[in-house]
């Protein structure tokens, strides 16, 4: 498992696509007024490094146990939605609408995904003001799976997705 202090200083990709405009502490507490709840340090930490985007390779899937309708060993995690309102991006002060939308539980607040499968930050067990644990909810397959007990071990255990991509080319086998 890498460290999380390793991954957030390598973990956002290349372009613009995404990115919101710098993080502050008035956007926070606004943002954490809005959804109802209180983001996790971790996740702002990231943010505040830079606020939304495509994650980098070396850090775009998280290992699952069980196969997803996504593949057989992990989830994409491609990209972060940031905090703000920047033209015609959604943004994690979208989760609220997009939750109701697309008839996920609540509390969350969605972090990556497409309407049909969603990485969030899941309030259900702990309350508003606790630390969320990390969950894929697959909309079309009616599922959810708990991926991490909150967002920095969930940072922790990303990794490449091309590294799934090698293991199914060599049979299954590890790249160690």
């Amino acid at each position: 498992m890498t460290g999380f202090d390793e991954v957030k200083a390598t973990f956002w990709g290349e372009g613009l696509y995404g990115v919101q405009a710098p993080l502050t502490d008035g956007v926070v507490q606004d943002a954490e007024l809005r959804l109802g709840v209180r983001l996790p340090v971790s996740l702002l930490e990231v943010l505040r490094v830079r606020n939304g985007g495509l994650v980098a390779e070396l850090w775009n899937a998280f290992p699952t146990d069980v196969p997803t309708s996504w593949s057989e060993h992990h989830v994409p995690f491609d990209e972060v939605r940031g905090i703000g309102r920047r033209d015609g991006q959604l943004s994690l002060l979208d989760s609220p609408y997009l939750v109701e939308e697309w008839g996920l539980p609540s509390p969350l607040v969605l972090l990556s995904g497409d309407g049909h499968c969603w990485i969030a930050l899941d309030y259900r067990a702990c309350g508003e003001r606790g630390e969320p644990s990390v969950t894929w909810f697959d909309v079309d397959g009616d599922t959810e799976l708990p991926l991490a007990t909150n967002f920095r071990m969930f940072v922790e255990r990303l990794t490449a997705a091309a590294s799934f991509d090698l293991d199914e080319a060599d049979g299954g086998r590890s790249a160690s």
